[in-house]
């Protein structure tokens, strides 16, 4: 189990710099003030909110925050759900349909 823990650290490795931890995070700054400022509008400008597209929301802007402080999982299982990868490509996902 411990090596794996350090496979998937190595594999976060790369994105592991300042300027990918303030990108990801203005993503999720920019999508909670979003939600925050008029929910109905931000729910119409993506689809609608549902289970899933809100628990994919809620998973990737607390990912997002938890990769942005610096705060590094130990667990193996930890780092896959917190991916910075994961919740990088779900803000880009929703910031896309939001524009369009």
């Amino acid at each position: 189990m411990n090596d794996f823990s350090a496979l998937i650290a190595q594999w976060h490795r790369p994105i592991d710099r300042i300027f990918y931890r303030i990108l990801l995070m203005g993503f999720a700054f920019y999508h909670v003030a979003l939600l925050m400022w008029n929910p109905h509008t931000y729910a119409a400008a993506i689809g609608g909110f549902n289970l899933g597209v809100v628990a994919l929301l809620i998973l990737a802007i607390c990912a997002s925050m938890i990769f942005g402080v610096g705060f590094k999982p130990r667990r193996w299982f930890w780092q896959i759900i917190f991916s910075p990868y994961l919740a990088g490509c779900i803000l880009v996902y929703f910031s896309l349909i939001r524009m369009s």
